[in-house]
């Protein structure tokens, strides 16, 4: 999943990126559910360099050290940002123009997950964060 763009639903914020992703997961961090209204939230995370944005962002800081971007116009969640990963922004993968490039390597605060939504994948799964 190298170089792609991705979008807000209005169209108003546009990214593109460079080169490939650190990293990229599922989330089931009650935090990220409440910033997206979704049971769990997939992300992948790019060095902050490798991403451009064309429109307003608008930004929420959620909790101590954690920034959140979203559309200025819409509201679409876009970004994530923490102080524990200096340098990185972490991209919603349901905001990517080709939403079924996301390849999710592993589910991270698994002992945060809602009961009632039902996993069926072989990906690792870790309690917090990722190690």
């Amino acid at each position: 999943m190298a170089g792609f763009d991705g979008r807000c639903a209005c169209g108003a914020l546009r990214y593109r990126t460079k080169g490939s992703p650190f990293w990229s997961m599922h989330c089931h961090c009650e935090s990220c559910r409440r910033a997206t209204g979704s049971p769990v939230t997939s992300f992948f995370g790019m060095g902050r360099g490798q991403v451009t944005w064309e429109g307003t962002r608008s930004f929420f800081n959620s909790s101590p050290g954690v920034t959140r971007g979203f559309c200025a116009q819409c509201g679409t969640p876009m970004l994530y940002m923490s102080t524990r990963w200096p340098g990185e922004v972490h991209l919603y993968a349901a905001t990517l123009d080709d939403p079924a490039r996301f390849q999710p390597t592993a589910h991270v605060h698994w002992a945060e997950r809602l009961d009632w939504l039902t996993v069926q994948d072989d990906l690792p799964k870790h309690a917090g964060a990722a190690p």
